[in-house]
This record gives C-alpha cells, structure tokens and sequence, in this order.
C-alpha cells in the first residue's frame, strides 16, 4: 500500500476509541441481558467485533502490528434463537462429505449388490457414480456413515441442523430445494465435524519449548535403559 493511500495515526485513534465505545456497550448489554440468547447481546457482540476488526485492519496498516484478540465472525455464529418456545415439529438437516478413496472396493460391493438383486440389463456397477446409486440404493445413510471404509470411502466434513417448527410440512413441499428455506432463528442446535479443527487440535499441541525433543536426547544418550518386561502386571 502506498503512503498517500495509508492510514494515519488519527484514523487509528479513532478506530481504538470506537473499540472502547463498543466493547463498553457489549458489556451493558451483557449486564442487562434478559435470556440466553438476548438479541441486545447478539448485536452488541457483532458490532464489537466488527470494531475490533476494523481497529486491527488499520493498526497492522499504519504500524505493522495486530491485536492479540481472535473474535469469531457473525457469519460463523447462529442468530439467537427466534422459533415457537414449545415446537409441534421439527426438522434435521445432515449433510456428510465422503472422498471415493478406493474405487475398486466400492465397485466390488456394488456388483455384489447387483448379483444378489439378479437384475437384467446392463450393469450399473461398472462405473463409479453407478456404484454409488447402488450403495446409497442398498442402505441407509446412517449405515453407511458407519461402515463408510468398508465401502472405499473417506469422511470429509459434515454438519447436522435440527430446526423446530409450529407445524411439519406438507407432504413433497420441499424435495426440490430441502435446505433453501432454513431460518437461521429457527435453528435449536448445530454440530459440525471438520479436518480443521483437528488441525487447531494439533497446532495448540505443538511443543514450543522443544521439551519433546530435549527427552528424546536423553532417552538416546543413556545406554542403560532396558526394555519392559511385558508379562509384568
């Protein structure tokens, strides 16, 4: 970023004000909230958030350094809960991300399911999105997910949403489109799996100190160490 284009000392001031403003404002929310999920608290916290990114963005321009503060983004955060206190029906929306990680073991148990149904015509297990009609044909989700190696396939990320309702819906109502009329409010709980934050795991477990290392050097320098005996209880 050029000079002309970067951001003066007085924008960074005001910035670290409006953080101050707004961090005042989240905690007298928080201080007066009426519930769980107040709609006060959820609006000062986005603004908070959206100050303290604005704050960091023009920090790391004016001086080069950032904030030591990670607010998650609203996108990334359910809006409080809106949706009827005592619900008459509810809905579960899953979706479950499989990699075909080995083909030829998902086309084998597609032709054992095509010889035992005995079908005429041509084999619908020959190919690999074949197959998997087969598959998904043959058994539930649920036991698929479940035997999901068995069948050459590998997780990738999933997430499930169960949303409450006055009434369920009609019958075919939303085949076509099933996840385009979700509202957010109306969502009670969420659970998400991921490889990230497997990686988060792994990163806040990393040994900074070097300790992992420093033991490995002592285990290796002593040369009087002998095995456990593995018939000892």
């Amino acid at each position: 970023m050029s000079d002309a284009a970067q951001s003066t000392a007085a924008e960074v001031r005001a910035a670290a004000e409006a953080v101050k403003t707004a961090l005042d404002r989240h905690l007298a929310a928080v201080e007066r909230r009426s519930g769980e999920d107040d709609p006060a608290v959820y609006e000062a916290f986005n603004q908070l958030a959206a100050a303290a990114e604005v704050y960091d963005e023009l920090l790391y321009d004016r001086y080069d350094e950032v904030t030591p503060f990670e607010i998650p983004g609203a996108e990334d955060a359910l809006p409080p809960y809106a949706g009827p206190e005592e619900p008459n029906a509810l809905s579960v929306l899953i979706r479950r991300d499989y990699a075909v990680a080995e083909p030829q073991r998902l086309l084998a148990h597609a032709q054992r399911i095509e010889a035992a149904e005995g079908e005429d015509g041509a084999p619908a297990s020959g190919t690999v999105h074949g197959a998997l009609g087969l598959l998904f044909g043959e058994f539930e989700p649920d036991e698929i997910a479940s035997r999901h190696k068995e069948f050459g396939l590998e997780e990738g990320d999933s997430t499930l949403w169960v949303t409450a309702a006055d009434e369920p819906a009609e019958p075919g109502e939303w085949l076509e489109a099933p996840f385009e009329q979700v509202d957010p409010q109306q969502v009670v709980c969420r659970f998400d799996v991921s490889a990230v934050f497997d990686d988060e795991i792994d990163d806040d477990d990393e040994d900074p100190d070097g300790l992992a290392d420093e033991l490995d050097g002592d285990l290796d320098e002593d040369e009087d160490l002998e095995p456990l005996d593995a018939d000892r209880r």
